[in-house]
């Protein structure tokens, strides 16, 4: 590959171009189904608790079953499991959208759920395999604003499409991309596994139970209550079942997720600040997308719209921070970002009011959306240069599922300070229940700029490779086949 006058050529541009646009796909449906619930409810019926699970099926399997679609990887190759974590997904995509009823809905959002866990993770290994260490601050810098962008902006494609077309259109726009990306993925990425590399059964086990009861007890804390016997039961059970799989990463002999990676400062830092971020974020977003139409009186469409300033800002804003981070390292961009990003959330709940106007918003806007583009930019290069190529896997995999447990907490803990100090009785009782809200979003957010000062300094050493520090005895470095 030609990379001396500093442009991606060749693998690395496809690997970028497909690992990209499928990683838009599975984070754009975290929250595109969600101005389209009233349009699914007038078409499928349903009460109230079977329209919250057409979102909480996706979240939920895609967050339980990450670390295993890593492992899968792994073990029989990534881009394999791609293909099929890909396939999957697009044919869940094409059910919900020919569902006749809500259930059959809710079943085809689980089943795009397992798609994308077994995808996504991978997409970051292929992409780092592919692209020189020179140029991947760049690569993983487009990668990251496409990601955010597809996360920000998911209820401005989820509205424009219902409003304009119809609600399975949400679901119809997956299906010829991933007819598209199936061949080119197998014709235009290398294969890679980690030799020697075998399924964690016991650890799949317990990790994948305890972040379902987790995150189980999160998405329905508000319609059942903290208190109430299932939600306690999730927190209690999940968090046992995770303690186990903690105790489990140092005491077995080739864990799915050894906890050594955790004694490296920027493995924990980047990945507490990931789970921070998303949980600040999430939250905030699913309020002031619902403020902009429920307060500010705007269509989905014309909310999606007025949110751009936020949302399309990592399309400008990432690819440069990306090249800045390769320049002076990620570190200081993080840090930045986040800050930004906090300071943002703070300005909306210090100026949001009833009749607050538009232009009263657009410099919380802007600040909120340079702050998330810094953020996404530079944080998947972090992540990587912080482990062994034969651990990217796993750190990917790792990352992803704490950034869907801190999305799922930043909703039910923002939406319980809501409904705690307002509603949806009146615009003033939304917009005091919202503000409140905000302020543990920004200090969430302000919280993981503070960890991102665990991040390496840029020049600081590599990560020994996985068989030097005893991960597994006798483990060789990973070795990677280009087949086209």
């Amino acid at each position: 590959m030609n990379t001396q006058d500093g442009k991606l050529r060749g693998p690395a541009v496809w690997a970028l171009v497909i690992t990209g646009v499928a990683s838009f796909m599975a984070a754009l449906d975290n929250l595109v189904v969600t101005t389209a619930l009233p349009a699914i409810r007038a078409d499928l019926g349903g009460k109230l608790e079977d329209l919250e699970w057409t979102v909480n099926a996706y979240t939920l399997t895609f967050a339980v079953l990450l670390l295993f679609g890593s492992a899968l990887g792994d073990r029989f190759g990534r881009r394999k499991l791609f293909i099929v974590g890909l396939t999957v997904f697009t044919g869940a995509s094409a059910a919900a959208a020919l569902s006749s009823g809500i259930d059959a809905l809710i079943a085809a959002r689980a089943v795009q759920g397992v798609g994308a866990a077994i995808m996504m993770p991978l997409t970051l290994t292929l992409l780092t395999a592919a692209v020189p260490a020179a140029r991947r601050g760049m690569a993983l810098g487009i990668y990251g604003a496409v990601t955010g962008l597809a996360v920000a902006s998911g209820p401005l494609i989820g509205g424009s499409l219902t409003e304009h077309i119809s609600w399975q259109w949400i679901f119809w726009l997956n299906v010829p991309i991933g007819l598209a990306l199936i061949p080119l993925a197998r014709l235009r990425l290398a294969e890679s596994t980690a030799p020697g590399s075998r399924l964690d059964v016991p650890g799949t086990l317990l990790v994948s139970g305890g972040l379902f009861g987790i995150v189980y007890a999160l998405v329905n804390a508000n319609s059942r209550g903290w208190t109430s016997a299932p939600v306690l039961t999730g927190l209690i059970v999940g968090a046992a079942l995770v303690g186990g799989f903690v105790l489990h990463g140092f005491k077995s002999a080739n864990p799915m997720l050894p906890m050594r990676l955790f004694r490296s400062r920027g493995f924990l830092g980047i990945n507490l600040a990931s789970l921070l971020m998303f949980l600040g974020m999430f939250g905030s977003i699913f309020l002031l997308s619902q403020f902009l139409q429920g307060v500010a009186g705007y269509s989905p469409t014309e909310a999606g719209l007025r949110m751009l300033p936020w949302t399309g800002m990592p399309m400008i804003v990432a690819p440069v921070a990306g090249i800045l981070s390769d320049r002076i390292g990620g570190r200081p961009v993080v840090a930045a970002g986040l800050a930004l990003q906090a300071l943002g959330l703070g300005w909306f709940a210090a100026i949001l009011s009833a009749d607050v106007s538009y232009a009263a918003q657009l410099p919380a806007l802007i600040l909120s959306g340079i702050g998330m583009a810094l953020y996404f930019a530079p944080a998947a290069n972090v992540l990587m240069s912080t482990v062994a190529p034969a651990d990217q896997g796993k750190a990917s995999g790792t990352n992803n599922a704490l950034r869907e447990v801190g999305g799922a907490l930043g909703v039910a803990v923002l939406a319980s300070v809501f409904s705690a100090q307002g509603g949806y009785e009146s615009p003033q009782a939304f917009t005091d229940g919202t503000v409140p809200a905000l302020w543990i979003g920004a200090a969430a957010v302000a919280l993981a700029a503070g960890l991102a000062l665990l991040l390496p300094r840029k020049g600081a050493s590599s990560p020994a490779p996985a068989h030097a520090v005893g991960e597994a005895s006798g483990r060789s470095p990973e070795k990677v086949s280009a087949i086209r």
